[in-house]
């Protein structure tokens, strides 16, 4: 591709309707690619503000999503993609960084859609999306997203779930985060706005009515709007930005949605000096107070 396409228009296209349903039981073979790609240094510090992140000299561990992620709701809302765009679930997100990317690389991304299976609660497939230098690749996503199916019990179709998928069997586990004995531990209160989703949407491009306004929400099962799983996962590691390495993998399930407005906590964890080489960080989210319902949970690592 020459460039990335409107996400406007995509969804103009996730709308119009679909006939027969699921069309066969798997994903076309099919890879997009945009070459020579470099983040608009508006762009980048808007998105830098919106999500939290200090640094715009270089790209936000999260920043690339944005750029493939017009890629991946072209793959989505194609004719014979096998599942409607709209009421689909991103249940887990893994992103490896192979080095820090400065603001003005220009790289090639590749992205393309696979691994269709059965679910607990539906259909899951993933998502993955490359970015490279020229010479090898420099940072990879995997996001898993969800299909449910009428007859699985759970929130409306919509939401950020509460299962695993990419993120890695220690973070989707259902276990409790560790409670920082013998190492660090950082909590934060934010005050999440009820703009955040439509901010989100003006930088990202991802303008799923779920999270724009309450009346939009409303037609998915939302009695409010919700903010974007990626929004929460770039907001926790830019509280996290000056302590993660230049290489690193960051796994995140996303496990229930953030309605907008709300209050939620941050904690984080980091390893003792007694700890397994690679663990480097255990974090999660959660509405505030002593039973505040769980958003998300996460972990930073080591690259193998």
């Amino acid at each position: 591709m020459s460039s990335a396409p409107d996400t406007a228009g995509l969804y103009v296209r996730a709308v119009l309707p679909r006939s027969g349903g699921m069309r066969g039981g798997t994903v076309p073979a099919r890879r997009l690619v945009l070459r020579d790609a470099a983040a608009d240094p508006g762009r980048l510090r808007r998105y830098a503000g919106v999500c939290g992140f200090a640094d715009a000299s270089r790209l936000p561990m999260t920043y690339p999503h944005v750029v493939a992620f017009p890629l991946a709701m072209s793959l989505m809302t194609r004719r014979d993609f096998p599942l409607p765009l709209l009421g689909l679930v991103h249940i887990a997100n893994r992103i490896d960084r192979h080095r820090p990317i400065e603001a003005g690389e220009r790289l090639t991304y590749r992205v393309w859609a696979g691994d269709l299976r059965p679910h607990p609660k539906g259909t899951a497939f993933d998502v993955t999306a490359e970015a490279d230098d020229g010479a090898r690749t420099v940072w990879r996503s995997v996001s898993t997203y969800l299909r449910r199916e009428r007859a699985a019990a759970g929130p409306a179709p919509g939401a950020e779930a509460r299962s695993g998928g990419a993120a890695s069997d220690r973070t989707a586990s259902g276990a409790a985060l560790p409670d920082g004995a013998g190492g660090p531990v950082l909590e934060e209160r934010w005050e999440v706005t009820g703009s955040a989703g439509r901010a989100y949407a003006a930088v990202s491009g991802d303008r799923n009515p779920i999270h724009l306004h309450p009346l939009s929400a409303r037609l998915f099962g939302f009695p409010r709007a919700i903010a974007h799983g990626m929004w929460t996962k770039a907001r926790c590691l830019a509280a996290l930005e000056e302590r993660v390495p230049g290489a690193c993998r960051v796994d995140v399930s996303f496990r229930a949605p953030v309605p907008l407005p709300s209050a939620v906590r941050f904690r984080a964890t980091g390893p003792a000096a007694s700890a397994e080489a690679g663990a480097l960080w255990d974090f999660g989210l959660r509405g505030d107070g002593d039973a505040g319902r769980e958003h998300l949970r996460g972990e930073v690592s080591l690259l193998d």
